[in-house]
């Protein structure tokens, strides 16, 4: 199978950090392509499971500017054992899988037990650490649980995805050299805690992401979101922050370059 991304040119356009291409209804090589067009030239396809992992590593070879990333979602934690974990391990062996996960908890719907979504979290940690790829976190009402495991574990690169903490979460997740991913909710007239968590930090520790198919932005809510509209975000940010939409989506593209060094 054919290489592609390392053929490309240096980057210099907007970075989705986060969607599901295997989601979407329309044919991923056509998103792809919308999103370029858009401006938007680097997408992480997120795994939730091993099937979808190994999707995401697959649509990494046969597309480019996409990459992947290979984890559990604390939705499936229960599932986690030898044999997810040993696979998960493989795909991270790959130089296209860039990050480990979706992983974390979700202490809000909690479809898997919380002892099985921390023992996972761990594991994934552990997986972080030995592969020296940062984690793409996952947190919904669980904010203290996380924060507390990740410290006792030594996590080391961490990337919030969607963050949907205060500005104090924001300022917590910053000092330990997280990276906070900020999605379409941002532009949400009910979430103005996540615009003063997006001033609330320096502009290098944030990253943007659509979680395509999920988080339309304000201006198509209830609609299928697609990577293009990360740059609907990126306005929103340099909104908020008082500064230049491009100096915005040159500080997270290049963002997202040191937090994910295998993308190119």
């Amino acid at each position: 199978m054919t290489d592609r991304n390392p053929e490309l040119p240096v980057q210099s356009g907007a970075v989705d950090t986060h969607c599901h291409l295997f989601l979407l209804d329309r044919e991923p090589a056509d998103v792809v392509e919308t999103a370029r067009a858009a401006g938007v030239d680097r997408l992480l396809c997120v795994g939730v499971d091993v099937e979808t992992s190994v999707r995401s590593r697959e649509l990494a070879d046969s597309l480019e500017g996409v990459f992947a990333t290979a984890g559990l979602h604390p939705h499936d934690a229960r599932d986690w054992g030898p044999a997810v974990s040993a696979r998960i391990e493989e795909l991270l062996h790959d130089p296209r899988v860039l990050g480990v996960g979706e992983c974390g908890l979700d202490f809000f719907r909690m479809h898997s037990p919380a002892e099985d979504q921390l023992a996972c979290l761990r594991a994934h940690v552990a997986l972080s650490k030995d592969s020296g790829k940062p984690m793409v976190v996952h947190v919904r009402d669980a904010w203290p649980e996380v924060l507390r495991t990740l410290e006792d574990a030594g996590a080391e690169r961490v990337v919030i995805h969607c963050f949907s903490g205060d500005a104090d979460v924001a300022r917590e997740c910053a000092a330990r050299g997280y990276w906070l991913s900020f999605a379409g909710n941002l532009t949400y007239p009910k979430n103005e805690h996540l615009r003063l968590a997006a001033t609330a930090v320096h502009l290098d520790r944030l990253l943007v992401e659509t979680d395509s198919p999920f988080l339309a932005p304000q201006q198509m809510r209830g609609t299928d979101n697609e990577p293009a509209n990360v740059t609907l975000t990126i306005a929103e940010l340099a909104r908020v922050r008082d500064e230049a939409p491009d100096a915005v989506l040159d500080a997270t593209a290049s963002n997202a370059r040191t937090a994910f060094a295998g993308l190119r």
